[in-house]
């Protein structure tokens, strides 16, 4: 029996990175996963042909998280799908990295809504269903730099500080509901999109961290795998940083 075994979760962003590690690594705990994707339909049904090997219902949404209406009707299709919806995994999010002098407008104002939006969008739509089931495990990913900043990040730093806000806050409006509701504050994780840069520039950035190596996604997913789990049934409103000592 795995530690998440009979439960339904759901992980936004899943076609990649740590999203995907993420919901491989509830599937190995004995949990039924719904996960969304945006771009990448191959990768969605790849994903849950591998999910489904694992002897669990699996299933992708095709859907945009940070559309009100859209993110309504992917709770409402998870939970006839799955006919429960016990964890919630906020981890859709992008970056639109530029100096605040030659920020626009545009790259601002989407970081808000994909990044900090759709988790208010999907937690608002969720919480009904956990507050009658009087039970839920909620966990938003922010990140290392919504808590230190970061120089050209000024529109994702404020995206993942404001997740921060939003999910103290929410462990305390549903905390009499049996919700809990967490963050995880990934640091410098090495997935697909840092593969593609300069080695020279990653390893100068390992070598500035204390434990002198980037995380790996499962390493995230762990971390995730027990905020979801009755393991932290006393542990709400907190950010549990991954990041080898990069921010302590």
């Amino acid at each position: 029996m795995g530690l998440l075994a009979g439960k339904t979760a759901l992980v936004t962003g899943a076609s990649k990175g740590i999203g995907r590690s993420i919901a491989i690594r509830f599937a190995l705990e004995g949990a039924n996963v719904a996960f969304t994707f945006l771009s990448s339909v191959e990768k969605g049904q790849a994903l849950e042909a591998e999910l489904e090997a694992f002897g669990v219902k699996a299933k992708g949404y095709r859907s945009d998280a940070s559309d009100f209406k859209a993110a309504e009707q992917l709770i409402n299709d998870v939970v006839a799908d799955f006919g429960a919806l016990d964890i919630l995994v906020n981890n859709a999010g992008i970056t639109r990295d530029n100096l605040l002098m030659r920020m626009t407008e545009e790259a601002w104002d989407e970081i808000m809504n994909v990044n900090l939006k759709s988790c208010f969008n999907t937690v608002k739509a969720a919480s009904r269903t956990m507050m009658k089931a009087k039970a839920g495990s909620i966990i938003n990913m922010t990140s290392v730099v919504g808590v230190k900043g970061n120089a050209g990040q000024a529109n994702y730093a404020a995206s993942k500080a404001g997740i921060i806000g939003f999910t103290k806050s929410v462990a305390l409006e549903l905390g009499s509901r049996n919700i809990r509701c967490n963050a995880v504050a990934p640091g410098f994780i090495e997935t697909e999109m840092t593969g593609a840069l300069d080695e020279k520039t990653v390893q100068g950035w390992r070598d500035g961290i204390p434990m002198k190596r980037g995380g790996q996604p499962e390493e995230v997913a762990n971390a995730c795998v027990f905020l979801a789990s009755d393991m932290s049934s006393y542990i709400s409103g907190q950010v549990l940083h991954v990041n080898g000592a990069m921010y302590t």
